[in-house]
């Protein structure tokens, strides 16, 4: 979309040229910052979702718009793809399979199906609303497994295009604000204890920080029991990304089996989520001092909101707009579903 002469000037002026991903990263940095007010400000606000909320701002501000697609649109893609790999690699050091395992094969089993059933109804749902290009699949995968985190991983899987990408970390996101304020009115109407709350809200929020705005509300043992049966539904971050990948194997052959191979085939098993899975390792055998696993996770959380500000860069509200109906019926029929699903395991494992 070409600059109007005041666009241009306004852009020079706020960013001046620096070349390549650097005015990108700049502003994205910028984004991380202001992300980081906004939750010390107000602690109810995820440092992730203020972000996200911060990047679709900038790219509908008239002062920052032509900055967010001219000069820094390069750098914020980067930021939204290889800062997102880079936040999911760290995030394997917040898992300990011991952790995982300590909740009992009850609990496995009850977040198995919970994702199982979330990912196949939302995909199946979306399908069915006619969504365009990628947006079933991130939305599933957003909903089932870990929100936006997950949505990086398997569109990197995917070669999804930024546009669905926006489009359904933008809807995740806003349902998983959602619940920090619904989910604890509905404790006391559901007849759920302390623990069976945070798993409740372990088993059906979206992002881990989500996760904890919403179940330290009901308690220490409530956000114990939550972060737990969240970070086991994070573990199969790893399987899912590597069944889609191996999706996409198929398809490529698919497709040129009468033509020309379209491009390199992507790996069965991407770089990053080997790297996640050695840093579930690592953290499980014990190796890493304290020390290294709280740099390394502040490390983690500066990535990804670095990352989801860029993603929420490329928002464009109009296109978004023009689907809305389908998409917020696809957000809301599968905020239904993870969370009765979610409600009816945790009464039948307690």
């Amino acid at each position: 979309m070409a600059l109007t002469v005041r666009e241009r000037r306004v852009r020079t002026r706020l960013l001046p040229p620096l070349g390549g991903d650097a005015p990108g990263l700049l502003l994205a940095a910028l984004g991380v910052a202001a992300a980081l007010a906004v939750h010390q400000a107000v602690p109810a606000v995820p440092k992730l979702t203020a972000a996200v909320v911060l990047g679709i701002a900038a790219a509908h501000l008239p002062g920052l718009r032509p900055v967010v697609r001219g000069v820094a649109r390069p750098g914020l893609s980067t930021a939204g793809r290889r800062l997102m790999r880079l936040g999911i690699v760290l995030l394997g050091l917040k898992l300990s399979l011991d952790d995982v395992l300590g909740l009992g094969w009850a609990t496995v089993a009850m977040v198995l199906a919970v994702v199982a059933a979330t990912f196949a109804g939302t995909w199946w749902l979306g399908r069915r609303l006619g969504l365009p290009g990628d947006q079933p699949l991130l939305v599933a995968t957003g909903y089932s497994i870990c929100g936006a985190s997950a949505i990086g991983a398997v569109s990197q899987a995917a070669g999804s295009e930024e546009e669905d990408v926006a489009a359904s970390v933008a809807l995740v996101t806003l349902c998983g604000t959602l619940a920090i304020a619904v989910l604890p009115l509905l404790q006391q109407p559901l007849g759920l204890g302390e623990a069976e709350f945070g798993r409740w809200v372990g088993a059906s929020v979206h992002d881990v920080g989500q996760v904890v705005a919403t179940a330290q509300t009901g308690g220490p043992g409530a956000l114990r029991e939550a972060v737990l049966v969240k970070l086991m539904r994070v573990v199969l971050l790893a399987p899912l990304v590597a069944g889609v990948a191996v999706a996409v194997r198929r398809a490529r052959r698919g497709e040129a089996a009468g033509q020309a191979p379209a491009g390199k085939r992507p790996p069965i098993v991407p770089l990053f989520v080997a790297g996640f899975l050695v840093m579930i390792a690592l953290r499980s055998v014990g190796v890493l001092p304290d020390r290294v696993l709280t740099l390394a996770g502040d490390a983690q959380e500066l990535l990804l909101a670095a990352a989801l500000f860029g993603l929420g860069s490329a928002v464009h509200l109009p296109t978004l707009l023009r689907t809305g109906g389908r998409i917020a019926l696809l957000g809301l029929g599968s905020w239904v579903m993870v969370a009765g699903v979610s409600y009816a395991g945790v009464l039948l494992t307690t």
